[in-house]
């Protein structure tokens, strides 16, 4: 068992509720051969033996190229797929094999912001009815309060009242995705899955939304697993950060100290590519030979060895622990076995 499941497990109870997230060994591979029976042979590992816990009004930074596995992660840990190991404990209660019945009824105890602002809204539907719609199925407010629910929640968001009757097409990008804010916390969720919520939208629009964000964590106590690949972005709104590769944690911390000081050579290379607003700094970039292998058939050892400046003989062959190399700052990496416990 990793350093870091031990650590979980051995948690005093006290200290397990502040934690309203906690993910160990989670799995999700999708079959892509079968033979003549139809028994899968071949698997992609998506997600692939991921763990970690969220504290409580906390943001969790998920960062690592496109393909990684981030938005994998975010849709299995909210059941839209399903688990293949490993299991996915909310506010304490083990979701992972939850019939769907039950699951129903704490959907709205988690939601997630989609990526695409523009795809992920019904185009037939006015602002009104998709925000009010999550919040007429649950009964989360009596009929008669539903139209004053939606329009409270619009004005937190920063949309206009009179925009209850408008439809999707009549607004822009930035606003789109504050009806699909809207829409997610309508229903009064704990914890909201942002999966790139501003990668679609201009820089200047990105600051609103993620001070937007920002503002309705301060005011609805929410909690937040924060998708993306702008460093910079992860930066501003996360407490803690995992780092992602094929499927695999390379590397989990508090934000000051993987900016500070990141451990992987894949954490170091991907923060090396942050642009700094410096126009007489030299930066130090980092650049990574080779391609990104493929997750359908990831390298034997730790899958970032045929791209590693720092790759030893030990890395081709045998896969690295989590190990604690500080206080609270985990890293799967050879170069650091020697902090295993």
């Amino acid at each position: 068992m990793s350093e870091i499941n031990e650590k979980m497990i051995n948690t005093p109870e006290n200290e397990q509720n502040e934690y309203i997230l906690e993910v160990n060994n989670l799995k999700k591979y999708f079959p892509i051969e079968k033979n003549l029976f139809g028994t899968p042979t071949r698997y992609l590992k998506a997600v692939d033996d991921v763990s970690f816990k969220v504290k409580r009004g906390t943001t969790l930074g998920i960062v690592g190229e496109s393909g990684c596995g981030k938005t994998t992660l975010g849709r299995t840990i909210l059941r839209l797929h399903d688990i293949t190991g490993g299991s996915v404990l909310f506010n304490g209660e083990d979701i992972t094999n939850m019939p769907k019945k039950e699951l129903r009824k704490r959907r709205t105890q988690l939601q997630l912001i989609f990526q695409d602002p523009y795809s992920s809204l019904p185009p037939r539907m006015t602002v009104g009815n998709i925000i009010a719609e999550a919040v007429r199925v649950h009964n989360i407010v009596p009929k008669d309060k539903i139209t004053e629910h939606v329009r409270d929640i619009m004005k937190k968001c920063g949309l206009q009242p009179h925009w209850y009757d408008r439809y999707p097409h009549e607004f822009s990008g930035g606003q789109r995705q504050r009806i699909c804010i809207a829409r997610a916390l309508a229903v009064n969720p704990e914890l909201v899955i942002c999966d790139e919520p501003v990668s679609a939208l201009d820089v200047s629009i990105q600051a609103q939304i993620i001070n937007l964000l920002k503002d309705l964590q301060n005011k609805m106590g929410l909690t937040y697993l924060f998708i993306s690949h702008d460093l910079s972005v992860v930066k501003y709104i996360t407490d803690n950060i995992l780092v992602m590769y094929l499927g695999n944690v390379m590397e989990l911390g508090s934000t000051d100290t993987i900016f500070e000081n990141p451990l992987h050579p894949y954490t170091k290379a991907l923060f090396s590519a942050v642009p700094i607003p410096d126009p007489d700094s030299k930066m130090n970039r980092i650049i990574l030979n080779g391609d990104i292998p493929s997750p359908a058939n990831p390298p034997a050892g730790c899958k970032f060895h045929t791209r590693c400046s720092e790759c030893m003989e030990i890395c081709k062959s045998c896969v690295p622990e989590y190990v604690e190399a500080e206080e609270g700052h985990f890293v799967a990496c050879h170069l650091y076995k020697e902090y295993k416990k």
